[in-house]
Formats: structure tokens, C-alpha cells, sequence
């Protein structure tokens, strides 16, 4: 983010016009504090109070938000790091060191953007009603269609087809090259399709009555079905052979497709809310959290739970046995994956935005300012 200029500073006050944004690289090694030449009030959080909860800053990055303007939506896809503001601006940034790919416009003030998803060179979403791919690299709009459905999920891809569940609550399978709709399929109960993933040889979908049904990814063959009481609440992760989710029956699920019958459970973990979002599924837990109540890190294999933070919100990222988690009060707290014990709270009062990252140890958190950090585990 910025820094305090000094009178030798002029170049860089020059490349930060032409950019309209200041990266603040850190190099590897070196330690980040106001001895450095930065005042604490330049860096979204404390690179000294960061120290204490064994955390560095890697990378800080402030966008060009205009008066009045703030963060929609942030997301992290392979390497790059999407952050849309509620004025439909989009700035890509590279995830590993905090530089700017590409900056644009992708819809007019007041149109609805829905999900953001991507495949091989390209990201995915639905501008107004038109399914749009976007190039990752220059974030150029590639194809726009207007399909004649009214979407309600993320649309998904193979390399063979696009799923698309609309409004008539049926899921429609287009041809990736052409868009030319193959076939179509519904639950067998007609229930509204509300999330959606794929790969080359399955496609899984959940329902507003608690189906999650498993199809062949290229004909309308159903492999298999799993009922819940409930609705299928946010997305269906899956994770190798296993299906995680949350229902609004106030349960976490784990199915497994293996052996016979082709899927099982192989456990379910009761909140004490009503769920209105997915778990998140990292390599050793999964995190769910319940509306008015806590946040639960729920162990993987056994579905037991390891902790529950009253006050947690979200997961920012999981390191070795330590889980970093962003809380209702404004802090980040650091919890303990073998003991269940709290280590470490922070105060991250100026944090508005932020990101679950469920592949690495990263975390990425954002202010009102435009201010967007990355941070890792120190040491």
C-alpha cells in the first residue's frame, strides 16, 4: 500500500500516476515495520502487530476507488486475485506479488454480476442476463452470448460443455463451442437447480429441496442421488472422491463415490443454524459457519469437531495446524487445529473485504481505502 514519500521519492510518486494504484513489494527475508521508512497508519495492518501473531506482510497493493465506491466482491482463482466494486469496476491482480494484469469496466453501474469462475485461459460470469468469458490475462471479453434463460447459478465448463441452471429449473448442458444446447435435465422432484460443478467425466448438482444428484458430464444419465431435508445451501465442494455441503437442515455433509452403492455418507455434523452458505474444505478440515452462532472447523476424515469460535466468521487461510480466521468483532485470531485452542487476536478493524483461501497459506484482506494486503505465516 503507500508509503511515506521522501524527497527522493518523486520517481516513484510518477510510476504510481501512470499505474493509478502503488504496490508495496517485501522481500523475501526482510522485515516490514516503521523503522523501514513506512508509518503503521500507511500499512492496512501493523507489520508489528502482524509480527506478534507470527505473520508478515508479502505484498500491499492500493486500488484507485473513487469517492464513495467500495468493494463488491473479491475472489481468488489459480493465480489471480479478481476485485469487483459495487460500480462493476474490475482490477485482476497477481496473487503472488500484488501486480495489476489488467483493470476494466465489466458492466455498467447497477447490473448484476453473478458468480466468477474460470477454466483453462478464461474467467466466467453472467453480466445482466448474457454469459460472458473474459480473457485471464488481459481480461478482454472473448464471447457474450445472450442464452434466452434466466441464469440463477454460476455457469460451469469442460472442455466439451457448458451447465447452465436457469430459472426454469431445469440445468442446460450448451456445447462449449457453439453454445448450441445439447440436452437438458431436472431433479426428479422439479426443484430449483442452485448450484452447479463439472468435470470430464461427472456433473453434480444441488436443489432447493436438498437433492444433490450425479449425472454422466456428457448425456442425461443420473449415476446417483443423495436427499437431504433440507435445501442445498451456497456451492457443492468436492474434494477427490468425496462431496462436501451444507443444508438448510442445519448439517455439514461429507458423501463419498466410491464403492457400492456408488455414493454413501460418510458423515454429518449438526450446527446449531440454520446454514446459508458452503463449507470450506481445506486439505485436513472443513469449515462451516452458522449463521448467529460460530464459526466450526470440523476434522475431515472423522467429522468431528475440532473448534468452534463464537465469534468467527470465515476462514482466511490454514497453515500446517494453525487456521487464520476473520471474526464478527474485527479481528483476525489464529486458532489451533490440535488443540482447538485460541494463540493469537489481532485487531483488523480497517478489514471490509476479504478472501477464503482453501488451496494455500496466503491470506488476502482488503479496506475501504482500496488498500488490499497479502500475508503469509512468518515463521
Amino acid at each position: 500500500m503507500q508509503l511515506t514519500l521522501r524527497p527522493g521519492a518523486l520517481i516513484l510518486l510518477g510510476m504510481c500516476f501512470l499505474s493509478s494504484a502503488w504496490t508495496v513489494p517485501v522481500v523475501a527475508g526482510q522485515s516490514v515495520s516503521s523503522s523501514a521508512g513506512a508509518r503503521d497508519s500507511n500499512w492496512l495492518l501493523s507489520p508489528d502487530l502482524l509480527d506478534h501473531a507470527r505473520l508478515k506482510i508479502v505484498w500491499q497493493q492500493t486500488l484507485p476507488l473513487k469517492k464513495g465506491e467500495a468493494f463488491n466482491t473479491v475472489t481468488l482463482l489459480g493465480d489471480r486475485l479478481y476485485l469487483r466494486s459495487d460500480r462493476n469496476y474490475m482490477w485482476s491482480l497477481d496473487a503472488a506479488s500484488g501486480n495489476i494484469a489488467f483493470s476494466r469496466s465489466v458492466a455498467p453501474q447497477g447490473i448484476p454480476v453473478l458468480g466468477l469462475v474460470s477454466y483453462g485461459d478464461s474467467f466466467i460470469s453472467v453480466v445482466g442476463n448474457q454469459l460472458t468469458e473474459c480473457s485471464v490475462i488481459t481480461g478482454a471479453e472473448q464471447r457474450v452470448a445472450d442464452l434466452e434463460l434466466g441464469i440463477v447459478a454460476p455457469p460451469v465448463r469442460n472442455s466439451q460443455y457448458f451447465y447452465v441452471a436457469a430459472i426454469d429449473r431445469r440445468l442446460h448442458v450448451l456445447r462449449a463451442q457453439d453454445l448450441v444446447r445439447v440436452f437438458r435435465v431436472a431433479a426428479d422432484n422439479d426443484s430449483l437447480i442452485t448450484t452447479v460443478l463439472a468435470d470430464e467425466n461427472v456433473t453434480v448438482f444441488g436443489t432447493s429441496e436438498g437433492n444433490v444428484v450425479a449425472m454422466a458430464a456428457d448425456a442425461p444419465r443420473k449415476l446417483w442421488q443423495f436427499d437431504a431435508a433440507g435445501a442445498v445451501a451456497g456451492t457443492i465442494v468436492r474434494d477427490g472422491s468425496s462431496i462436501f455441503f451444507a443444508s438448510k437442515d442445519t448439517n455439514v455433509y461429507r458423501l463419498d463415490m466410491t464403492g457400492t452403492p456408488p455414493v454413501s455418507m460418510a458423515w454429518k455434523f449438526q450446527t446449531e443454524a440454520v446454514l446459508d452458505r458452503g463449507p470450506r474444505v481445506t486439505q485436513g478440515h472443513v469449515y462451516q459457519y452458522a449463521p448467529g452462532r460460530a464459526l466450526t472447523a470440523i476434522d475431515k476424515q472423522t467429522g468431528k469437531a475440532v473448534w468452534s469460535l463464537s465469534e468467527g466468521l470465515d476462514l482466511l487461510a490454514e497453515s500446517e495446524n494453525k487456521a487464520f480466521v476473520i471474526t464478527k468483532v474485527r479481528t483476525l485470531a489464529v486458532m489451533d487445529n490440535v488443540t482447538g485452542a485460541r494463540v493469537f487476536s489481532l485487531n483488523s478493524a480497517p478489514v471490509v473485504a476479504h478472501v477464503c483461501n482453501t488451496e494455500n497459506a496466503r491470506i488476502y484482506i482488503a479496506d475501504e481505502r482500496g488498500r488490499i494486503a497479502c500475508l503469509a505465516p512468518g515463521r
